[in-house]
């Protein structure tokens, strides 16, 4: 595909352009206007940028890259704070993998506490107590947290250190990969977990009181915003910072823990790693330079894509992914998608989708095939190859991952 200008125009009354690389995939009129909302806002700007998975999100849209001054929106960054992806290619060929990829699946789950089964207490996605490993790790994230948690006490409930390491719901998974030679790979995708979702919502909700304090209208309350020079602004960079600390550890945790499944595991020959690796965030603000200015740039479902950096997007399960490189292109301000987008609610694909369809979407792909798992059914999402196509002037393709094991939360 290829076109004069790789992106669609929209010019929002009385806001910032909004510059779209969505030839070629629909966009929900309900994530348009909030993306209008949003251009309107009078700290927001040059433009807006919008990626080729954009779809409807919680006051920000979901696929959005949103440059500021003086300001940033914690909705923007939203509640998944530092959610990204992590990719390990190994030494290993497909040939290396047993007949019967089940029990590899097995040892996965056992050694990644995934899902949810109870609010309170005997959470099969929390550690009961955590490893040696993991409370290491947690040392060195200790002390900032201590700091945040002096000024917000109620934050020390969250779980935190019992989420270390640990892969959460919906959809977030652990992927054994092949590439197009054959090579394994490992992929996950993760965040921040029960801290960050603490964090994400207390800030959204200190910045609705801070507009209502100062008599702020907004298009949406969900895009309220803290400003700079605020102690408020000064606290959630602190914690929204540590948190995305947090998130990148946390997928180091389970990298390790799933390539020492992978050695472990019956039949497998020993092999090396660190022959490529990514670890990138898709949900941060993160403050960079663009256009002789220094912006605040949150990435909300999207991937930083400067020049020669590696990222990672990754289908549906059942779907392809892509290791990719970006080309730097300035008017995305060096972004790229996250991934495919959902094309409808998880509701909607429960009550659209059957387990058997399930099961045909995912053939081939050890993996759960039953109800619990139906609203991550590969048509929920947009194609990932048109979403790749909208994005040829972000990315070059490095490399191209097929699953064979899929663990979802």
């Amino acid at each position: 595909m290829s076109h004069d200008v790789p992106y669609q125009l929209f010019q929002p009354t009385g806001g910032v352009p909004i510059k779209g690389w969505t030839h070629g995939v629909p966009v929900e009129e309900g994530a348009l206007r909030q993306l209008h909302n949003t251009a309107r806002l009078p700290f927001v700007g040059p433009w807006v940028a919008v990626m080729p998975d954009v779809h409807f999100g919680l006051g920000a849209t979901i696929g959005s890259v949103v440059p500021t001054e003086g300001a940033i929106i914690p909705a923007a960054v939203g509640v998944d704070i530092g959610c990204g992806m992590m990719a390990t290619k190994t030494s290993l060929k497909a040939e290396d993998l047993p007949d019967s990829l089940a029990p590899l699946r097995g040892a996965i789950e056992r050694a990644v506490p995934h899902g949810k089964t109870s609010f309170r207490g005997n959470d099969r996605g929390a550690w009961g107590e955590a490893p040696n490993h993991v409370a290491d790790a947690w040392a060195g994230l200790s002390p900032r947290f201590r700091a945040i948690v002096a000024k917000y006490p109620h934050l020390e409930q969250s779980n935190s250190v019992v989420h270390l390491g640990t892969l959460g719901t919906g959809n977030h998974f652990i992927e054994v990969c092949l590439d197009e030679e054959g090579s394994v790979w490992v992929m996950l995708h993760s965040g921040s977990r029960g801290i960050g979702n603490a964090i994400g919502r207390f800030f959204i909700e200190k910045a609705k009181e801070e507009m209502q304090v100062h008599q702020i209208n907004l298009p949406d309350r969900d895009l309220a915003y803290l400003k700079e020079g605020t102690q408020s602004f000064d606290d959630y960079v602190e914690a929204v910072g540590w948190a995305q600390d947090f998130a990148r550890a946390n997928r180091e945790l389970m990298m390790a823990a799933v390539l020492e499944s992978l050695r472990r595991c019956r039949g497998i020959p020993p092999f090396t790693t660190g022959l490529l690796a990514v670890n990138c965030h898709h949900n941060y603000v993160a403050k960079e330079r663009h256009y002789d200015r220094s912006l605040y740039v949150t990435r909300k479902g999207a991937v930083r894509a400067g020049q020669g950096e590696l990222g990672i997007i990754p289908g549906s399960m059942g779907a392809r992914s892509f290791i990719v490189r970006g080309k730097g292109h300035p008017e995305s301000f060096c972004s790229c998608s996250h991934g495919a987008g959902r094309v409808m609610s998880r509701t909607e694909a429960k009550r659209r989708f059957t387990v058997e369809d399930q099961r045909r979407a995912t053939e081939g792909v050890e993996c759960r095939k039953d109800e619990d798992v139906i609203d991550e059914i590969p048509m929920a999402y947009k194609s990932i190859e048109a979403v790749m196509a909208a994005q040829e002037s972000l990315v070059e393709v490095v490399a191209t991952l097929k699953q064979v094991v899929c663990v979802k939360g």
